[in-house]
């Protein structure tokens, strides 16, 4: 019986023999613990620096709170992005129902281990919270090889260094050595910058292309080059292994330099003017601008001492990966349920929260704010950016594609 076009057709949450929605594609669930949890921790943060809240975090609370970011926050959203790009790169089915389920339950284990670290002995947060990002890696690492996807090998490796980067963290707690905690913090951010080049270099360039081709433009108007393209992400990796060998900062200033360089050079040929139209676009060129901002602030503050550390750390937190979270989040929610790549009504808020945001907080680190005031509204914009994204991303990220096809 044919149903009249102007009628909804009802689509169970669950149908018989499938998993539930939510646990249908890995997107789905760790795209909406990324929004909550970017909530639940800033506003955690916010209250016990100025409403005295008292939280038992075991952890000295500013290593806490970089930790959290780093490796419980980002690991989420890499977990919803790399579970969805690998079905594409490989073809492979899925990771859904139980096995998806266990896999967010560890996420989620290591995130309650680390609020109640200091009611929990310590080996059993490091076991707990450790456990995710290795679980992970190895399950991408079978499905690549079992289908000769070698392209992609290097995600793994990224993910196994970030474990490392959450192990020297771990043992900089146990063993009160502030340097094993701030190695851990760099090379966590280093890594998590390497994969934003990574990422950001396929899918940016891809989907401006794509836009201008299907909108009247010349699609020939992004550029790319290989040499470009290899500087960029070799300035990258050269200073990740310059940084862990410890050697001068003036050599770190140097190469930081040569990476924002070429990577605005990068930035440039992808010509994100020409799709200024397309929010969904725009973002993206635009946390991409956050990361050639930030490896100068970098190089600045390594070369010449005139910004501070903070300046080019934040630039790349809370712009950087505040931004391309929410952009590429933002656009594979509705592209992978079979929706129109459009943004949802009032999504424009998401981007203008998370732009005010990240210029707040590098106006405070920068000390051009003060720091009360401008942490507080920096807070305030970025809860709003992701309390935003949950609440207008929850009906798309839990009901099943609008085209009724399976995922």
């Amino acid at each position: 019986m044919n149903i009249h076009p102007m009628q909804p057709r009802e689509v169970p949450l669950m149908q018989k023999g499938q998993a539930p929605v939510l646990l249908a594609y890995g997107f789905r669930p760790f795209f909406l613990l990324t929004g909550a949890y970017a909530l639940v921790l800033i506003l955690g943060w916010l209250g016990f620096l100025f409403a005295g809240w008292s939280l038992p975090l075991g952890w000295s609370p500013f290593q806490w709170h970089s930790h959290e970011m780093l490796y419980g926050l980002v690991s989420a959203a890499i977990a919803g992005f790399l579970l969805t790009a690998v079905t594409n790169w490989t073809g492979a089915p899925p990771l859904k129902g139980g096995r998806l389920l266990a896999l967010v339950l560890l996420w989620m284990g290591g995130r309650i281990s680390m609020w109640l670290a200091s009611w929990i002995p310590t080996w059993l947060v490091a076991l707990v919270d450790l456990a995710f990002l290795p679980v992970l890696a190895l399950y991408l690492l079978r499905v690549l090889v079992a289908y000769k996807n070698r392209r992609n090998l290097l995600l793994v490796v990224v993910l196994s260094l970030l474990f490392g980067g959450n192990l020297l963290m771990h043992l900089g707690f146990v063993s009160g050595r502030t340097d094993l905690l701030a190695a851990g913090e760099r090379l966590g951010l280093d890594l998590i910058l390497l994969l934003m080049a990574v990422i950001g270099g396929r899918i940016i360039p891809a989907f401006s292309a794509n836009w201008l081709r299907m909108h009247g433009g010349d699609a020939n108007w992004v550029t790319r080059s290989v040499w470009t393209d290899r500087v960029a992400l070799m300035s990258v990796a050269l200073l990740i292994a310059l940084d862990g060998l410890g050697v001068s900062e003036t050599s770190l200033g140097l190469i930081a330099l040569v990476a924002a360089l070429s990577n605005g050079l990068r930035l440039w040929q992808w010509a994100g003017w020409r799709v200024c139209k397309e929010p969904m676009l725009w973002i993206l060129h635009l946390g991409y601008a956050w990361i050639v901002l930030s490896l100068s602030l970098r190089a600045l503050a390594a070369l010449i001492g005139a910004v501070p550390d903070s300046a080019w750390q934040h630039a790349l937190g809370a712009g950087a990966i505040g931004t391309l979270l929410l952009g590429v989040m933002t656009r594979v929610a509705v592209g992978h349920t079979g929706r129109p790549l459009k943004l949802a009504p009032f999504g424009l808020g998401i981007y203008l929260a998370i732009t005010a945001a990240a210029v707040l907080r590098l106006l405070v680190a920068l000390q051009v704010l003060d720091f009360r005031l401008g942490l507080s509204l920096a807070g305030l914009a970025w809860t709003l950016a992701f309390g935003l994204f949950t609440v207008l991303y929850w009906p798309i990220l839990s009901r099943p594609r609008a085209d009724g096809r399976p995922g």
